[in-house]
């Protein structure tokens, strides 16, 4: 308790201060957030090998993918009405020791429906990360930086990436993909310590929502104006996640099997791309707390829909890779607006729901973009898969501009 005293005895003194409380709850998020990173992309990186193995068709191994997805999706949705009643410290870790049992789980597997079943619980786990971590760092930090802490948060993932494609070219030729498993449970061992030396955030604990919430589903609906903002910002995680998970789970294979890149290659492409993604990331937060969110959204979505158009039409791989990397800026340089933007939009009573809830409705809709550039590529190519992904970007703009309400500075309710 007195360190909640001091912490919010801090604050009051100074609003705009990052008190060491605050970057100890964005490190817990941000680690939390790479763990998701990580895991997906390992096995993006890896299902060759698992099929080879286990003598996977293809739409087996694509399934191990779109399965973890569906977990992250009920994971959300349990996991952030979980963190509005329990509390966000509690409940992050609870999802930690799930994905790190199962995961470590999926080393063990001795055919497709194990491996499947492992995947999903341990997709379950993944999904409480985004939303409660972003809930957990708002909550922290003032309002005036509000929009960067949402973007840090959101670099855990580019982290996360980065990881496991500098890492699985070095390390699955010699410990395959069991042992990549294994490693995948590192991360979570490492947020698991951070989070077990973390408190309430201040804001949590004068909501005393520890009396129980039966009413956080409700809030995102209570009204016509609140029901519209919800439905933009689900179009807009909508639109996030299709997008990225269309491109970067199909990219690597396509660099392979059209392009002739190896692992290493593949994994080389991936790095320039997610390092741009990760600028893309870190500028919107800076914008966002000068311009506002609004702005931010719409200057972001429009580079989308440019360099996803100008990126269909190359087919030389240098081009491809530097280009790649300013494609990502704008493409996912967003996620790092959805934090601040929906954790301003709801009450603490029901801000763990929101950010699950809305964010993994899109990560539903996400878990199709696969399927459906999978399907584009094959009837026609790869490009004109990649070239109509461009029209999502437009519906984006139109629900930002008739549905999203400027939020910049508000403070939390």
């Amino acid at each position: 308790m007195e360190a909640r005293t001091t912490s919010a005895a801090s604050v009051s003194a100074n609003p705009d201060k990052v008190t060491s409380y605050g970057w100890k709850a964005l490190a817990g998020s941000t680690l939390g957030y790479a763990m998701d990173g990580f895991d997906l992309l390992i096995l993006g990186f890896m299902l060759s090998a698992i099929s080879a193995e286990l003598h996977l068709g293809p739409g087996q191994a694509g399934s191990l993918v779109t399965w973890t997805l569906i977990g992250a999706v009920a994971g959300g949705l349990i996991f952030g009405a979980l963190s509005d009643y329990y509390g966000r410290v509690r409940v992050l870790t609870w999802t930690i020791v799930l994905f790190a049992v199962f995961t470590g789980l999926c080393a063990f597997a001795q055919g497709y429906w194990d491996l499947l079943v492992y995947r999903t619980i341990a997709g379950i786990g993944l999904g409480g990360e985004f939303g409660i971590g972003m809930a957990l760092a708002a909550e922290a930090w003032p309002a005036k930086h509000r929009g960067r802490v949402s973007s840090y948060v959101a670099l855990g993932w580019q982290a996360g990436v980065l990881a496991a494609a500098i890492a699985t070219p070095l390390l699955l030729p010699h410990i395959g993909w069991r042992g990549m498993f294994i490693v995948g449970v590192i991360p979570a061992l490492v947020a698991w310590f951070v989070r077990s030396r973390l408190h309430e955030p201040e804001v949590f604990v004068r909501s005393a929502q520890k009396k129980g919430n039966s009413r956080a589903f409700k809030l995102l609906v209570k009204d016509a104006k609140t029901t519209k903002v919800s439905i933009g910002i689900a179009i807009l995680c909508s639109v996030q996640n299709f997008g990225y998970y269309g491109i970067m789970i199909w990219m690597p294979s396509y660099l392979a099997k059209q392009m002739g890149f190896n692992l290493t290659k593949s994994a080389v492409w991936t790095s320039v791309t997610i390092i741009g993604m990760a600028i893309g990331i870190w500028v919107f937060g800076q914008l966002a707390d000068r311009i506002g969110r609004k702005p931010s959204f719409l200057l972001f979505q429009a580079g989308a829909v440019i360099m996803v158009l100008v990126y269909s039409r190359l087919t030389d791989p240098i081009t491809m890779l530097w280009c790649g990397a300013l494609m990502g800026v704008f493409v996912n340089g967003m996620l790092g607006g959805y934090g601040a933007l929906m954790s301003e939009a709801y009450p603490t009573e029901a801000r763990g729901t929101a950010q699950n809830t809305l964010f993994n409705i899109g990560r539903a809709v996400g878990g199709f973009g696969p399927v459906v550039v999978g399907g584009l590529a094959a009837a026609y190519s790869f490009h004109t898969a990649i070239a109509l992904l461009a029209a999502i970007y437009v519906i984006d703009m139109i629900a930002t501009i008739f549905l999203i309400p400027e939020l910049k500075g508000v403070e939390l309710e």
